[in-house]
């Protein structure tokens, strides 16, 4: 059982169909979500309506914590990319989750890190030559399968992305994502396949990435 598992005890997720908003930047955060099954986008949305991925979530993940948790509006959105079950968590059912499961306050604790680390790099990234941007996201994929496009490290190592995935999570082109993953497989550090991209020397990666 998935440690969030404990959150769902006693309760009936609700069913969100493919295309359907979850939630909506600049809304108040009244509560966060569980997701049990199927796959949500999370974007930033522009003044001008273009659209920048951040992450595609899969069953087990949270959603929308990090505004619950601040009480601050909504940096991103959420849209269902397939028929999914989610849980809708609220204060007072955290409360009687934890009451229950004190063992789950350091895994919301390293949970929370790692997101607020993901929208930092994100921000970060965003003056960053394209290289670079693409490298720091190849290096920070999660372990988790993806079909939707823009995620993931599958058990073979492989990552499984389109170019225009890539593209709508570093706000680069197509074209430049494809150029540029180009020349790291020239220069022998991924190796590209049909929608997928395998790290070949992650050392060498991580000096480019993160070079000054």
């Amino acid at each position: 059982m998935a440690v969030w598992d404990l959150l769902a005890e006693g309760r009936s997720p609700r069913k969100y169909r493919a295309g359907q908003l979850v939630y909506l930047q600049g809304a108040r955060p009244e509560c966060f979500y569980y997701l049990i099954s199927g796959s949500v986008r999370s974007f930033i949305s522009s003044s001008s309506g273009e659209e920048r991925v951040l992450a595609v979530h899969r069953s087990g993940d949270l959603m929308g914590e990090a505004s619950f948790f601040d009480g601050c509006p909504r940096v991103t959105s959420a849209m269902a990319l397939e028929d999914c079950r989610i849980l809708t968590i609220d204060r007072p059912q955290l409360d009687a989750a934890f009451q229950r499961h004190p063992e789950l306050a350091l895994p919301m604790l390293q949970y929370l890190a790692r997101t607020v680390r993901l929208l930092s790099d994100h921000v970060g990234s965003s003056s960053l030559p394209a290289q670079q941007r693409i490298a720091r996201w190849l290096l920070g994929q999660p372990g988790v399968a993806s079909d939707a496009g823009v995620s993931t490290v599958q058990e073979s190592g492989a990552i499984r992305a389109t170019h225009e995935g890539v593209g709508q999570a570093v706000g680069l082109s197509r074209v430049t994502v494809s150029r540029v993953l180009g020349e790291l497989a020239a220069q022998g550090l991924v190796e590209l396949g049909y929608r997928s991209i395998t790290i070949l020397e992650r050392t060498q990666l991580e000096d480019m990435a993160f070079e000054a």
